[in-house]
């Protein structure tokens, strides 16, 4: 049986965006013929919320071991939060004995914490053990380049700079590219002549049922709704930012049409959106009521910036009447949270960039209703479209969708697993 050293920086108990392709695969690996061997930075030093739920999802006989970094109370003075550069010196000794020790096939980096991947280089050129790259956000990107400061992420100046010089160290001798999005795949290939479509191998994030199935039995509650009111509560839980600022409009802008044509219909509606922030409690930056006040439907949005335990999140989708989830700009953003919004069993209103593909998934499983928008939308026409799709779902509620459960098992945690292991055996053998 080949083995698998991965290298996912965040992982259980903490709670991050980023763990969660790691531990939905680790019950499936061993089946597909891989032993895995998970290396995560030391709780007590990553600055993220943590969530003991999550450690109940991992199986009990994982191999999992830890590594250290450097204290970010102390760090944090120099300006370094970082918890790949607080830990790069820490996984380049401890991997490198490891790896000396002759016995792992492949080494996988499943994290955003992209710094720590030059490691794989270096590995890879001291005990010829190749790896693989999971690309689940743009690494090195222009995006936010011209954009007004506010609308840059934190320390922008730097980050573009340290990611353009990083980026090439990592990707040039990289075996195999694994990514939720083939425009990420396309501007690899774009950039790094050596790699090569046959290299990059597009695989969505798993679902796992196993998920709710811990919440419904932890006794977890949420705050944010009460399912026995007379309120249409509409939720989304998840990230914000300016690059949704498109179909926020659109949403708000449907919301006031339909509270001027429909106010018996649409004035029931109260929107909660939900750990919309990545800064520390208490001081993240509002992305979407400022939006809903644009449109005068601010009495009708909450938006609490604060993260939330994960559990206690899936807990609010079940309590929630109806979910829905604004997109990207960006069109090969795919939301990895998608997932657990269906297995919720949730009405779901999805407005994205028609290249997403979110669009796809939902249309292909029947588990909710999505509304597209491009560069050339104008905000009536998509306020328009999201109205007359919307109106609809709210019409029928309560209700369960007619999810197309044949047409999900392709999206499953096993059935991903085994994509990813046909990627380590496509890179050994080679």
């Amino acid at each position: 049986m080949n083995r698998a050293l991965i290298v996912s920086l965040r992982f259980p108990p903490i709670n991050a965006p980023d763990l969660h392709r790691v531990r939905h695969s680790l019950p499936h690996f061993e089946a597909c013929g891989w032993e895995a061997e998970v290396w995560r930075v030391k709780p007590d030093v990553v600055e993220r919320e943590r969530d003991p739920l999550l450690v109940d999802t991992v199986p009990d006989d994982a191999a999992v071991r830890t590594v250290d970094a450097l204290d970010p109370d102390w760090t944090r003075l120099l300006g370094l939060g970082s918890v790949a550069l607080r830990s790069l010196p820490f996984y380049y000794w401890q991997g490198t004995r490891r790896l000396a020790r002759g016995d792992v096939d492949l080494v996988y980096f499943s994290t955003t914490a992209f710094p720590v991947t030059i490691l794989g280089r270096y590995w890879k050129q001291r005990f010829g053990v190749p790896y693989v790259i999971d690309v689940q956000d743009p690494w090195h990107t222009d995006y936010y380049v011209g954009k007004p400061p506010e609308e840059q992420p934190p320390k922008f100046w730097f980050s573009y700079r340290l990611n353009k010089y990083l980026e090439p160290v990592a990707m040039r001798g990289v075996d195999g590219i694994i990514s939720v999005s083939q425009g990420y795949c396309d501007t690899l290939q774009e950039r790094y002549d050596n790699i090569t479509p046959d290299m990059c191998t597009v695989i969505p994030f798993g679902a796992a049922d196993v998920d709710f199935e811990v919440m419904e039995g932890s006794g977890v509650t949420q705050p944010f709704v009460d399912p026995d009111d007379d309120t249409i509560d509409v939720v989304y839980a998840g990230r914000g930012g300016y690059d949704m600022a498109t179909a926020a409009r659109g949403i708000f802008q449907a919301l006031a049409k339909g509270r001027d044509e429909r106010p018996s219909l649409f004035g029931l509606v109260q929107m909660h959106f939900v750990g919309t922030s990545y800064a520390p409690a208490g001081e993240g930056e509002k992305t979407i009521e400022p939006i809903a006040e644009e449109y005068g439907v601010a009495d009708a949005v909450t938006e609490c910036t604060d993260r939330i335990p994960y559990f206690q999140s899936l807990r609010l989708l079940r309590d929630a009447n109806h979910l829905i989830i604004p997109g990207s700009e960006d069109p090969d953003y795919t939301a990895s949270k998608l997932y657990p919004y269906i297995l919720s069993r949730r009405p779901v209103l999805a407005v994205f960039n028609q290249n997403s593909s979110v669009v796809d998934i939902l249309r292909d499983t029947q588990a909710g209703t999505a509304v597209t928008f491009n560069g050339a939308t104008t905000s009536d026409d998509l306020a328009q479209r999201v109205v007359e799709a919307w109106t609809p779902m709210l019409e029928r509620l309560p209700y369960t969708p007619d999810t197309d459960w044949d047409a999900f098992q392709p999206y499953t945690a096993e059935a991903m697993t085994r994509r990813q292991v046909e990627v380590f055996d496509r890179v050994v053998s080679s």
